[in-house]
């Protein structure tokens, strides 16, 4: 019988893991970073990332709370809430500004004796891509001590011990971590796919998502900040 609950409590870390893996403001982030990655290898490396920046921020502090019984104060886990959204108003952003700025250039080209003008958007062309690992290994780290990931965190106290609750956050972070790697690899598809067809309509989908994840931002700062009360005081 202590086997039969064991195993359920892996299979229950695995399934909560690829669950997790797609919350919202999950998806939203990390399909952010991915509009400018151009490369399918590169995108499924960014959900790679991401799933290991989040898996070791949740061992970390779960170890913390299984060995030493610490209670994560609500708060905390509202602050780090309040910096997802922040987050997210910070990755949308650079997104939605070249179409609305109009980042468009026109340049005079020479081919032997002639020359003629050519206009071309800056944000077209990839820049800066080495980037594009660091970014979403920080926003897991984040997002692990956010909304569901801290909700994981109680799991743990109905583990029967130690050494149960760090398997199932290990088999959680698997979980997370397959998952995501799969969706960042997908959803690079489509943004690879219309670059091929059109460097304008890629930047409005790149835009869209950008007002995507600057709506969700503002929505999870107000949730946090008026609903939750994240700056009234506890008296």
């Amino acid at each position: 019988m202590p086997e039969i609950t064991v195993l359920t409590a892996l299979l229950f870390g695995f399934l909560l893991g690829v669950r997790h893996a797609f919350d919202a403001d999950h998806i939203v982030a990390v399909t952010t970073i991915v509009s400018r990655t151009g490369s399918l290898l590169r995108s499924a490396l960014v959900g790679l990332s991401w799933g290991l920046g989040h898996t070791l921020i949740l061992f970390a502090i779960g170890f913390l709370v299984l060995v030493f019984k610490l209670v994560i104060p609500d708060k905390l886990a509202l602050s780090m809430e309040f910096v997802v959204g922040l987050l997210l108003v910070l990755l949308g952003a650079p997104l939605v500004w070249p179409l609305v700025a109009g980042r468009k250039h026109v340049h005079w080209h020479a081919h032997g004796d002639r020359r003629h003008l050519h206009s071309h958007f800056h944000d077209d062309s990839p820049r800066h891509d080495h980037q594009h690992i660091r970014r979403p290994l920080l926003m897991g780290m984040v997002h692990g001590l956010a909304g569901s990931g801290m909700l994981t965190l109680l799991v743990l106290g109905t583990m029967s011990s130690v050494a149960q609750g760090l398997i199932f956050l290990v088999v959680f972070g698997v979980g997370s971590i397959l998952s995501m790697v799969l969706f960042s690899g997908l959803i690079g598809l489509p943004f690879k796919f219309i670059a091929g067809l059109s460097l304008r309509l890629n930047l409005w989908l790149r835009a869209a998502t950008g007002l995507i994840s600057v709506a969700l931002g503002f929505t999870i700062i107000w949730q946090v900040t008026s609903a939750g009360g994240l700056f009234l005081s506890a008296n």
